[in-house]
């Protein structure tokens, strides 16, 4: 495997996990949950990661050419 593709996954998962996390986060506002993260602190956490993805997305298919 070569390691545009490895950094490719990496950044597929790190998108799907950042996804996951704001969708927590917007659930938890809907609901009124009170975590110790709060609802802004996963929601803006995972618009960090699922930005961090993407950027490392386009990384990997840029050094794949």
């Amino acid at each position: 495997m070569e390691h545009g593709q490895q950094r490719n996954i990496a950044a597929q998962g790190a998108a799907a996990l950042g996804f996951l996390c704001g969708i927590i986060g917007l659930l938890a506002g809907l609901t009124h949950h009170t975590w110790k993260l709060g609802e802004m602190g996963w929601f803006l956490g995972g618009a960090l990661l699922t930005l961090l993805g993407v950027f490392s997305l386009v990384d990997g298919a840029l050094a794949a050419e």
